[in-house]
């Protein structure tokens, strides 16, 4: 039987709330929750004291407390739609995404028109990574009240998830542009590096970083853009600053240690270059049964499975190492993707190939080719094997062989595109066009091997001076065997590349201004492929230059 409440009690009870709000709002949270209990002991279902409580107990950072008193307002008042946007807050703090999403969409079902609600409910559509539903949430409220400037940074964020980074950037700019908005200045940079304009980015994480001076993501991207900018030490700096407030934050460990690979850092640059397992987007290590192996102990006689776990350009170079392991004494086998196993099945020291997906070998320990510079102590002066160690099967040579004889010598093999979905492929892959220059020398036959190709390459190539082969192989032993037939190979940062590059074939590499780590940051040459000679941007996006260079010194090429 419930207990009589006084009438005392009830005339005074909005005085007694009031009470408790005030002591909340000083932050005296102890003195306010003793108020709301005292309410709730005699009215279990007073809406306004759940709520209350729920908010305190957020604020004292117990959100499942928060949840037992929230669940209760909202049973208590089911109707209320500011009670469900309550309750889906708590649910979020809760890392509840899902049920946070049906709280907001309960309360749009009972107020659609509820500006919280949608704000709310595209919020946690952008975590849940269904940006164009989150977009649809921001264009109602920018719709209804255009000065609204939280939904407009929320649809920039929103536009910028879909790709529509010039879009955003306009949201942004509205948003920056009628008052400071730390976030907005934080989300352009990230728009402006998106399209490749790294100066101005940099400048955007500055403005947010004067306003929110402790932001460790706009630290860490401030990084990366100065890294775009090849200014590595400033890099590497705002990286540090980053960690000192963040010590465990992923994202800065690895391209911190990017920047000090690509100055030849190698100690440390290998150390952060372990924390790519847990960076932003980063794919599951693989489980395996058999301990990891970093170099501890000497592996003597044991068995050790090496794994490609990155690109194939990334599988082709760290590929060196299974043959100073076997020259140590280990039992080598090797894990590459399906298209490698062929060319790497002849691989000096390797006991066995397989392709991903096939069953593994028995074996004692394991190691993914990326960790093993750490494992080995690799340095800048002393990078192992950089000799040829792939070789073309004469087989596949002796195929290609009446193809190629109709293309007189000398031929130079062309490479001008990587893979469209690689994160870096605005900067690395140059368009068909700006190698037509080219086609004018006569100190050279060419040859293109690009395999995929992008809108109006195949109409360029026709009514091009160029033997396009890139269709017509199969894998890379097919591609190891017209490498091989060929006097010079000129490729983009790209897994042929590396491929003449562990064939020792002659190598010209076209870099971006600012390179991949294996690359370094200024030379000429390159350590791992001793065969290879940089042709690099002199400002960023300037290929034009590049191809000059190229095109002056074809005629002096020894080909």
């Amino acid at each position: 039987m419930a207990k009589p409440v006084s009438r005392e009690f009830l005339a005074n009870l909005r005085h007694t709330i009031e009470d408790g709000m005030i002591l909340q709002r000083q932050g005296k949270l102890a003195e306010a929750e003793k108020i709301y209990t005292r309410i709730l002991k005699t009215l279990p279902d007073q809406f306004e004291t759940l709520q209350l409580m729920a908010e305190l107990k957020m604020q004292r950072g117990k959100p499942g407390e928060a949840f037992r008193h929230m669940s209760a307002a909202v049973t208590a008042r089911p109707d209320d739609a500011g009670a469900h946007i309550h309750l889906g807050l708590v649910l979020r703090a809760l890392k509840r995404d899902a049920d946070a999403l049906a709280s907001f969409d309960k309360a749009l079902a009972l107020d659609p028109a509820n500006v919280d609600a949608l704000g709310n409910r595209g919020d946690v559509l952008l975590s849940l990574r269904r940006p164009a539903e989150a977009l649809d949430c921001f264009e109602r409220i920018v719709a209804a009240a255009p000065g609204h400037l939280e939904a407009r940074a929320n649809r920039g964020a929103a536009l910028a998830t879909l790709g529509r980074h010039e879009e955003a950037l306009a949201d942004f700019d509205a948003v920056l542009g009628a008052a400071p908005h730390p976030l907005a200045a934080y989300n352009r940079g990230l728009a402006l590096a998106a399209l490749g304009r790294p100066a101005e980015a940099l400048e955007a994480y500055d403005r947010s970083l004067a306003m929110m001076p402790t932001h460790v993501p706009a630290m860490s991207s401030r990084g990366v853009a100065l890294q775009a900018l090849n200014r590595h030490a400033e890099a590497i700096a705002s990286f540090d600053r980053a960690l000192a407030l963040a010590p465990d934050f992923a994202d800065a460990h690895f391209n911190r240690s990017l920047a000090l690979l690509a100055t030849g850092d190698y100690a440390r640059g290998q150390m952060d270059y372990e924390w790519r397992w847990k960076r932003s987007g980063a794919a599951a290590r693989q489980n395996f049964n058999r301990p990891l192996w970093l170099g501890e102990t000497p592996l003597g006689s044991r068995t050790i499975l090496l794994h490609a776990e990155q690109g194939l350009g990334d599988t082709i170079m760290f590929a060196r190492y299974v043959g100073l392991l076997a020259r140590a004494g280990a039992k080598v086998m090797l894990e590459v993707h399906p298209e490698l196993k062929a060319l790497m099945s002849r691989l000096p020291g390797c006991a066995a190939v397989i392709g991903r997906g096939e069953p593994r070998p028995a074996h004692d320990v394991q190691c993914p080719l990326g960790s093993l510079p750490l494992a080995l102590k690799t340095t800048l002066a002393a990078v192992p094997d950089a000799g040829p160690y792939l070789a073309a099967d004469p087989a596949r040579v002796a195929r290609w062989a009446p193809r190629l004889a109709r293309h007189a010598s000398p031929r130079v093999a062309v490479v001008w595109a990587g893979n469209v979905a690689h994160a870096n492929d605005r900067n690395r892959s140059l368009p068909l066009a700006s190698l037509a220059p080219l086609w004018t020398s006569r100190a050279a036959r060419f040859v293109s091997l690009q395999r995929d190709l992008r809108p109006g390459d195949a109409d360029a190539l026709a009514s091009a001076p160029v033997l396009h082969l890139g269709g017509e192989l199969d894998d890379f032993d097919d591609t190891a065997a017209v490498l091989a037939q060929c006097d010079l190979v000129i490729s983009v940062d790209t897994s042929v590349a590396h491929l003449a590059g562990a064939l020792g074939r002659p190598l010209w590499v076209l870099l971006p201004f600012s390179a991949d780590w294996r690359w370094t940051a200024a030379d000429e040459r390159s350590p791992w492929y001793p065969s290879a000679r940089l042709f690099r941007q002199p400002q960023p996006g300037d290929w034009e230059s590049v191809v000059r260079d190229v095109l002056k010194a074809l005629p002096a090429a020894a080909l």
